[in-house]
């Protein structure tokens, strides 16, 4: 299994980017074999963790249409900086 991690000092957020997250959540849940998807901010400082059965579904999401649309929005209006890290998960234990 695998974890997209993304980081992102965020600009001033508007209607339009939560209902492109909604949107982008969804999409990556229902269509791209995403297992589970969670997003957390804090003022400008936005954590959003994702995982992943293969890196296959990875970089077939990352070229969905609507997936790029909005990452150039991200580049463009929303963020100040970001940074995507793609992890391997090794082990898992929980109680």
């Amino acid at each position: 299994m695998y974890a997209v991690i993304f980081r992102a000092k965020t600009n001033e957020l508007d209607a339009e980017y939560f209902e492109m997250a909604k949107k982008m959540r969804e999409l990556a849940l229902e269509q791209y074999g995403c297992l589970e998807f969670t997003a957390v901010t804090e003022g400008s400082d936005e954590i959003a963790i994702s995982y992943w059965k293969s890196i296959e579904d990875i970089k077939k999401w990352k070229k969905n249409g609507e997936h790029l649309v909005a990452q150039e929005l991200g580049r463009s209006k929303w963020y100040e900086e970001y940074k995507v890290q793609i992890v391997e998960i090794v082990s898992e234990y929980n109680k």
